[in-house]
C-alpha cells in the first residue's frame, strides 16, 4: 500500500480535531535552493495575502503544520518550511545542525522568497531557531509565535523525545512504526497513519525508516545550540509583537518559564493550551488556532 493513501484525508482528520475551516484549500510542494542546499516548503493560500512562515521541530515537518496552516490560508499565504534534514529537504552534507546553521537557511529563505513584514512561527526547535534568527533582524516581523519551548527547556521532556529518537529506526513494517507513534503519541490509528506518511519512507529494501537525518537518531546527539542566557539576551532583543504558548500537559517548556518570557517582553502575550501536550497545534489545534488569531488580528 503507497504511504500517500493511509489514514485519513487532510480535511476528514481536521474535522475530526475541531478545526474550523471554511474551504478544502491544499498546499502546493516548493522547492528553492539556499546556502548549497534544496528546501522543500509547503505554500498554502495567495501569495499577496499577508505572510506567515512557519517552522516546525526536531524530527518533524513541515506537515506538523497542516491543522493550523489549513484554516488560517483563507486571509495569509502561509509557507510552512522543512528545515534541513527533515522532510523532504536535504540533509546537511557536513552534518551542521546547529542554531547557527538554522537561523542561516532561515535568512537565506527570506531572501530567496522575497518575505517582508511577514509573521513568524516555530514549534520547539523551530521556536529557538526562530528566536535566535528574529533577535538580530529589528524591523522584519509583524508578529513571532513561539509553541512549547522557550529560553530553557526541561530536561524530563527533552530526554523522553530523545530516547525517542534513539529507538531502533529501520523496521518492516508501516504498522510497526504506526504502533510505536500511538503509544507515544495517544492518538488512533487514523490519525497517526494521516500524519505519518508525510515522516517515513520505504526504503528499496523494503524496510520502513524515518525521514529525517541519521545523524540526529544516533545516542547522544546533541547539536551545537545557543545557550539559555544567549536565548535570553536574545528574546529581550526581539521588538515586534510575541505570542508564546504552552501545552497544558507539557514536560519541555515550564509555566515558569513562559511567565519569565512575558515579564520580559514588552509586547508578549501567554497562553497555556488545554488538552494539549509538546505537540501544541496538533494535540488542540482549536484553541491554538484562537490564541494565534487574537496576535494576528491585532497586529494586522
Amino acid at each position: 500500500m503507497a504511504s500517500h493513501s493511509l489514514g485519513l484525508s487532510l480535511h476528514d482528520a481536521a474535522r475530526q480535531m475541531g478545526v474550523p475551516f471554511t474551504v478544502e484549500n491544499e498546499p502546493a510542494d516548493r522547492f528553492v535552493a539556499v546556502n548549497g542546499m534544496t528546501f522543500h516548503y509547503l505554500e498554502w493560500g495567495e501569495p499577496h495575502l499577508p505572510t506567515i512562515m512557519m517552522l516546525h521541530g526536531i524530527s518533524q515537518q513541515a506537515h506538523s503544520w497542516d491543522f493550523i496552516s489549513l484554516p488560517l490560508s483563507v486571509d495569509y499565504h502561509v509557507i510552512a518550511v522543512d528545515q534541513r534534514g527533515h522532510g523532504d529537504s536535504d540533509w546537511a552534507p557536513d552534518g551542521d545542525y546547529s542554531t547557527d546553521a538554522y537561523v542561516g537557511d532561515v535568512e537565506g529563505l527570506v531572501s530567496a522568497l522575497g518575505l517582508r513584514d511577514f509573521h513568524l512561527m516555530g514549534h520547539s526547535m523551530g521556536g529557538r531557531n526562530s528566536m535566535a534568527w528574529a533577535s538580530g533582524r529589528p524591523g522584519a516581523l509583524r508578529s513571532l509565535t513561539i509553541v512549547d519551548t522557550g529560553p530553557e527547556t526541561q530536561r524530563r521532556g527533552s530526554n523522553r523525545i530523545q530516547q525517542f529518537r534513539e529507538l531502533p529506526d529501520e523496521l518492516d513494517t508501516l504498522d510497526e512504526f504506526a504502533q510505536r507513534v500511538m503509544e507515544y503519541t495517544g492518538r488512533s490509528r487514523q490519525q497517526t497513519l494521516g500524519a505519518l506518511k508525510y515522516s517515513i519512507r520505504q526504503r528499496d529494501d523494503g524496510k520502513w525508516t524515518w525521514k529525517y537525518d541519521k545523524a540526529m537518531r544516533v545516542s547522544g546527539f546533541r547539536a551545537p545550540a545557543w545557550t539559555p542566557e544567549q536565548l535570553w539576551e536574545g528574546w529581550r532583543k526581539i521588538d515586534c509583537p510575541t505570542l508564546v504558548t504552552r501545552g497544558e500537559r507539557s514536560d519541555i517548556f515550564s509555566a515558569e518559564t513562559m511567565a519569565r518570557m512575558a515579564a520580559e517582553h514588552p509586547d508578549c502575550t501567554a497562553v497555556t493550551i488545554a488538552n494539549a501536550g509538546h505537540l501544541v497545534q496538533g494535540d488542540n489545534p482549536p484553541d491554538f488556532l484562537a490564541a494565534v488569531k487574537g496576535l494576528l488580528g491585532r497586529v494586522a
